[in-house]
């Protein structure tokens, strides 16, 4: 093995335990022995071992130690030296958290081929793991993308874009999921098994932000005693993703735009030249153009950064994934808080519809934090009415026209009295209105299978055929009319 492996082994037998110590030592493992129960449980919590080989000559303690062991560290590997060869005897050990069961006399060679099938299969499992959180990451991330054509457009041009070294400037108001993009790009990539590096260019003084990106050597400044990696070098072959690239200081544009055209660098007092491979990604919230015109962003970077831009839409430009976000969040905070309020209310959903956002998701995803905590749907819509209606869209463009269009409003023959429908009423035709355009896209998408269609909506066949129904008997109706 090239990177020793760090093994305990539990025996009060000293003159096996210094066998066994010496064996494994040869084989290049980092070994420690514990006599005794008390022992083991102390240099355990110290050493944090791969494997541990346990004697269970130590009687009565057996039990407890493969419990503790376990308790502690549950992806430890764990085997049981023993003379007692009765089935019984090595089911229970398997029981209690063994990985394998060795009879004693041990032979060295049979040693070590068991020790190595455990320790692989304690690779294996961590390799599992890892690949199964890479994926709930990225269902995580795709909840970003609903039923609305333009984040269906932000998707295609991900999947286009993603694995090209282009360098790609994510725009987009705050809480929309700038970052989300950023990561989808990078995990999509042929460089998703390498470093992605975050660097959030607005929350670090851009007396520091060079330091920062580019590292140091010791004596460039005062307290620099050592040398350090700056964000380059770090995320080397991989992806470096500038948040907020707005807010860099003009001095240090330069610097980032000649790594942009010669990918090499050098350190704050390094006298030499870094040469890297980093894609970047970056992002802002704010119009580059503008601080183009103003003088405070270099217009050669803006070109370099901006080869390929994603406009991300606010929420309330795709107000049809409010459901789906509501209903995610829900999920997800339950699980992490341990509580399970009930799904909100009809009313609820119809207001929320009606609202614009102005923080976007990630205002959306702090409302369902804290329904889940406080259980109190009535607080949670008050919050919401304390707040305008509309806010002004990104980048000076204009806001976008409402889901459903209000209808006229009406006199009473006298002219004395106004008659429009109430703000409910408004929302909930808003409501019906946007799941009936994600009903119709998804059944043309699917070329009408419904039970197909059911399934990406995320509703019941049943549920959906309701609906199906509903909208056949509104539409004669207004036929009728």
């Amino acid at each position: 093995m090239n990177q020793k492996t760090r093994v305990l082994i539990v025996d009060d037998d000293v003159a096996m335990a210094k066998y066994l110590a010496g064996h494994l030592s040869r084989r290049n493992f980092e070994v420690t022995v514990a006599s005794t129960e008390q022992e083991a449980l102390r240099v355990f919590r110290g050493l944090d071992p791969m494997l541990v080989l346990v004697d269970t000559s130590l009687g009565a303690a057996e039990a407890l130690i493969l419990e503790r062991l376990k308790q502690i560290k549950p992806t430890v590997s764990i085997v049981v030296l023993s003379a007692n060869k009765d089935p019984e005897s090595i089911f229970r050990a398997s029981k209690l958290g063994a990985d394998d069961y060795i009879n004693k006399p041990v032979d060295p060679k049979e040693l070590d081929v068991r020790i190595t099938k455990v320790l692989d299969n304690q690779r294996l499992y961590a390799e599992v793991t890892q690949l199964r959180e890479q994926v709930r990451r990225q269902s995580d991330f795709t909840m970003l993308f609903g039923t609305s054509p333009k984040m269906m457009e932000v998707k295609m041009t991900i999947e286009q874009v993603a694995d090209t070294t282009a360098t790609v400037l994510i725009r987009g108001e705050s809480g929309t999921g700038k970052e989300v993009v950023a990561r989808m790009i990078y995990g999509e990539s042929s460089r998703g098994d390498k470093p992605f590096v975050k660097v959030n260019c607005a929350a670090i003084p851009h007396e520091l932000l060079e330091s920062e990106l580019f590292g140091y050597e010791p004596g460039a400044f005062t307290g620099a005693t050592r040398q350090k990696l700056g964000k380059f070098e770090q995320a080397n072959g991989g992806t470096v993703f500038l948040d907020e690239i707005s807010e860099m200081h003009p001095a240090l544009q330069a610097k980032l735009l000649h790594v942009l055209q010669d990918h090499e660098f050098s350190r704050l007092g390094g006298k030499r030249d870094i040469q890297v491979d980093v894609r970047v990604l970056a992002a802002t919230n704010k119009p580059l153009e503008r601080a183009v015109e103003e003088g405070v962003f270099r217009e050669d970077l803006f070109y370099r950064l901006n080869v390929v831009s994603i406009h991300i839409p606010p929420l309330r430009e795709r107000r049809e994934e409010i459901p789906v976000f509501l209903e995610y969040f829900l999920e997800k905070y339950s699980q992490h808080y341990g509580k399970r309020p009930p799904m909100f209310s009809e009313y609820a959903v119809t207001r929320m519809m009606e609202y614009a956002w102005p923080g976007n998701i990630r205002e959306l995803e702090n409302l369902v934090k804290r329904y889940v905590i406080v259980g109190n749907e009535a607080q949670i819509i008050r919050e919401l009415s304390t707040h305008k209606p509309i806010v002004a869209s990104f980048a000076g463009t204009p806001a976008a026209a409402p889901v459903a269009t209000l209808p006229p409003v009406q006199t009473k023959p006298n002219g004395s009295d106004l008659e429009m429908p109430s703000l409910l009423e408004i929302g909930r035709r808003a409501a019906m209105q946007a799941e009936r355009e994600a009903i119709e896209r998804v059944l043309a998408q699917t070329r009408w299978n419904r039970r197909q269609a059911a399934k990406i909506l995320k509703i019941s066949y049943k549920a959906l055929l309701n609906k199906l129904k509903a909208m056949e008997e509104h539409n004669k109706a207004q036929i009728e009319h």
